[in-house]
C-alpha cells in the first residue's frame, strides 16, 4: 500500500515538473489545446495578424525562467524557449516600447516594479541565472512618460536593497 501511494505521489510530482517547461510537447505535432493542458493558462497572450499566437509563461518570481510558446496559424506548436537568457536579455534596447519588451521577455516581477517620480522613470525587473555564481537581476528603466526603454542594467541579486529595489 505504501509503495502504491509513493508511486502515485511520484507520478503527480513528475507531471507537475513536466508542465514547468512544456516537456513532452512536440513542435509541429502538439496542438494549442495540448499546450494549455500541459502548461496551463499563459500570463500573456498575443495574436498576430496571420493568426499565429505567442504565449508567455513566467515561472517566477522565485524561478529563473519565462517560457515563450509560439503557435502557428494552423494551431500547431512551433517552439518553446526560455527567454530569460543572455541572448534574449541583450535584445532589449533603448527606444523599445513596453509592449516590445513584454513580447521579448514576458512580464516582469510585478512585486519589484518601481516608479521614480523625480526622474519620471519606471523600473521593471526580471530574475535570471545563466551560469553566474549567484542569481542575477535585469532591470529595464523606462521613460515613464514616453513608455520607451531608457537603459538596462544587470546586477547580482545580492546587491539589491532590503526591499529588492534598485539601489
Amino acid at each position: 500500500m505504501l509503495t502504491r501511494a509513493l508511486a502515485v505521489a511520484l507520478s503527480v510530482l513528475l507531471a507537475a515538473c513536466a508542465s514547468y517547461d512544456g516537456r513532452g510537447l512536440r513542435p509541429g505535432e502538439s496542438g494549442a489545446e495540448q499546450v494549455l493542458a500541459v502548461m496551463g493558462p499563459p500570463a500573456l497572450r498575443w495574436t498576430d495578424a496571420d493568426g499565429a499566437q505567442q504565449l508567455a509563461y513566467p515561472r517566477g518570481p522565485a524561478g529563473f525562467h519565462t517560457f515563450m510558446v509560439r503557435i502557428g496559424p494552423d494551431g500547431r506548436l512551433r517552439s518553446i524557449e526560455n527567454v530569460l537568457d543572455l541572448p534574449h536579455l541583450a535584445q532589449v534596447l533603448p527606444g523599445m516600447s513596453k509592449e516590445q519588451v513584454l513580447r521579448t521577455l514576458g512580464p516582469p516581477d510585478e512585486t519589484l516594479t518601481v516608479y521614480f517620480p523625480a526622474r519620471d522613470e519606471l523600473a521593471w525587473d526580471w530574475r535570471f541565472n545563466e551560469g553566474f555564481p549567484q542569481p542575477m537581476r535585469m532591470i529595464v528603466l523606462f521613460d515613464a512618460s514616453a513608455g520607451t526603454v531608457r537603459s538596462t542594467l544587470y546586477q547580482p541579486e545580492a546587491w539589491a536593497g532590503a526591499d529588492q529595489a534598485v539601489p
